[in-house]
């Protein structure tokens, strides 16, 4: 009895939702285009980094090569990006990795993916709101942080911040009133935020064409120790000759380049809130891989571009590591153009802003929709269209927690949050091209036990034919090849975590490289398994290159990047799973959708095999058709 309970429960926490793909019912309005689409993710891609991370790692790690940096960064975003703009293709539906995890993974999968994606984006407008806040008080002599510390000071120990920053927490509230108001006027204010943004970044990159010289990206030793008595950067520490770096365009050799890329991964985590807004595109299937993949592309250019143009114009060790733009253009004479780039870093951190409080209560009210958060949260204004309480919620728990908390403790929980969905969604890439029975569009009703009997003889007919996994005779997807990737991916995930705490944790020892050694043939191995398997044929608006090859390495890149936490920001990402779990436990496992709409396979339904019934468009249950299809006794009595 516990046993059939415990398999029950196992059953619940894998089963998957079926999508009616229709671009009718939703009740969310269908009012953005393509362009409206790119602006989002440029918004949200290009913000602060572009002013102040490419001076930082431009300064430490790469030096002139920083351009090869943004490069690989870019490479490695792209195989994330280009995993979602399939998907999206898939799945026009709001949701993103959330989404995508179950209707291909589970609803335990589902629930990691988008708790974590309302963590991201929670940190990720709070600390933007408060670099908003500092962006604007330095450029007003810091009156407002004078005034906090005098009259508001937080004298307590943690993650407290030394004071509130109401600044941040106004910011925040006009945005959410902002996007209650409707969806089509958020995406006009933040056209124009990236629009200006986008015109002070070529003109940082013609000024660094015309008042540039290559002569800076070919130093000798010699003339950076002599340049180091002139330096413009009187706030940074004494330059010695151990960060100096050696000149050249490889200052600090090639070690210095993965670093930095490393980094500069960060400044492209962003575009998946374009993959949140599938109920409210136009052209979804169309329109959400082009504009992924356009607003990569146009990111990658402006920081190619900006960081190119920064250390043409100044010698890389002078660069200032938290402003480098205003002190690029006092270097060349041009003072007047900090305004400018004033200006332009105020729109960037907007619509950067605007860009992670978008898609975050979205990602609520598709989770309440499904009943793995509280119902209350699905409520749609009927006048603006938009996930109005989801609205106002997140934005209340991002302004509080701009206002209390110094997020600098917080910020890789985010990074956390985000290449875990980036990890779900590059597998459920690899499982869904091979899967037989495509679970995203919503199933035909298998009326009669014939046909049941049918498809489950097939099956058997092909685990007796189906000998050899790596040459397999069927030239479409099979129960055996679907299954058969189904464990590859989950083996593969658990090996290339493996592989990646050795790597990082491991120390520099021979078992160590043995150890790697067998996990690398093995996931080779493998990911050849996956490779020879048939995949489907479905035709799609845009699908990934070169499977299982590109997702397989993006899952590797991301992992990877996780395991370079620290042990603090893993105990707090623990912390926050642990209240997720209390609520979906608690609530999300009795209240789901699909706990209603799920059929087994008891001799009830048995007539029922491979039909699944499809939510409605407003979230609610269809239990009642279920019933009546279930009590009918001839074919003509059915619904």
């Amino acid at each position: 009895m516990a046993l059939e309970k415990l398999m029950g429960l196992g059953r619940q926490l894998v089963r998957v939702k079926v999508v009616d793909c229709s671009m009718e019912g939703s009740p969310l309005s269908r009012c953005l285009g393509t362009l409206d689409l790119i602006a989002l993710g440029v918004g949200s891609t290009l913000g602060a980094g572009v002013y102040v991370l490419a001076g930082a790692v431009a300064r430490n790690d790469a030096g002139p090569a920083i351009v090869l940096c943004f490069l690989i960064a870019a490479l490695a975003s792209i195989l994330a990006g280009l995993c979602y703009a399939e998907l999206g293709a898939r799945v026009p539906k709001s949701g993103s990795a959330y989404l995508y995890s179950y209707v291909t993974a589970g609803e335990l999968c589902a629930f990691i993916a988008g708790w974590n994606l309302i963590l991201s984006y929670i940190i990720g407008a709070s600390s933007v709101a408060r670099a908003w806040s500092a962006t604007f008080d330095e450029i007003i002599g810091k009156r407002l942080e004078e005034f906090c510390r005098l009259h508001m000071s937080i004298k307590a120990p943690g993650i407290l911040a030394e004071y509130p920053d109401m600044f941040a927490v106004i910011i925040i509230l006009v945005l959410t009133g902002l996007l209650s108001f409707g969806v089509k006027e958020s995406a006009i204010v933040n056209k124009v935020f990236t629009f200006v943004n986008v015109l002070v970044l070529l003109f940082v990159i013609v000024s660094g064409v015309i008042m540039g010289t290559t002569k800076n990206w070919n130093l000798s030793p010699q003339d950076i120790l002599n340049g180091t008595s002139i330096s413009h950067n009187a706030s940074e520490p004494v330059l010695t000759t151990e960060n100096l770096g050696t000149g050249g365009f490889l200052p600090f050799g090639f070690k210095g380049v993965l670093s930095g890329a490393a980094t500069c991964f960060y400044a492209f985590v962003g575009f998946d809130s374009i993959a949140t807004t599938g109920e409210e595109v136009q052209n979804p299937q169309r329109a959400i891989p082009i504009s992924i993949v356009s607003s990569l592309l146009i990111c990658f250019v402006a920081y190619f571009g900006v960081s190119s143009a920064l250390t043409a114009m100044m010698p890389y060790y002078m660069l200032d590591s938290s402003s480098p733009l205003p002190v690029a253009f006092k270097y060349v004479g041009w003072e007047w153009a900090t305004f400018a780039v004033a200006i332009g870093s105020l729109c960037a951190l907007s619509a950067s802003l605007l860009g992670s409080m978008f898609p975050m209560p979205r990602i609520v009210w598709a989770m309440a929709e499904d009943g793995l958060l509280f119902r209350c949260l699905a409520k749609v204004n009927p006048k603006t269209k938009t996930p109005v309480i989801a609205t106002l919620i997140s934005g209340t728990v991002a302004a509080v927690m701009a206002f209390l908390f110094d997020l600098k403790d917080l910020v890789d929980l985010m990074s956390i949050g985000t290449l875990l969905a980036y990890t779900m969604v590059t597998a459920c890439v690899l499982v869904l091209r091979y899967e037989q029975n495509q679970p995203i569009l919503a199933y035909q009703m298998v009326n009669t036990q014939d046909e049941a009997k049918q498809s489950q003889t097939c099956v058997e007919e092909e685990r007796i034919s189906m000998r050899i996994l790596l040459f397999p005779e069927k030239p479409e997807p099979s129960h055996l090849s679907s299954c058969t990737v189904k464990v590859c991916a989950i083996v593969l995930g658990l090996l290339i975590c493996t592989f990646c705490v050795v790597a990082v944790h491991g120390g520099p020892h021979t078992w160590t490289l043995v150890v790697l050694g067998i996990l690398a043939m093995i996931c080779l191995f493998i990911t050849l398994v996956i490779w020879r398997q048939p995949e489907s044929k479905t035709k799609l608006p845009f699908k990934v290159p070169l499977v299982p090859f590109l997702p397989v390495l993006s899952m590797f890149i991301n992992i990877y990047l996780m395991m370079q936490l620290d042990k603090g920001t893993w105990i707090r990402f623990a912390f926050w799973m642990l209240i997720g779990f209390l609520i979906y436990f608690g609530y999300g496992l009795q209240h789901s959708t699909e706990a209603v709409e799920h059929i087994g396979t008891s001799s009830t339904d048995a007539s029922l095999k491979g039909y699944t019934l499809a939510t409605t468009a407003n979230g609610e249950s269809v239990a009642q058709e279920e019933a009546a299809f279930l009590n009918c006794k001839t074919e003509e009595d059915c619904p």
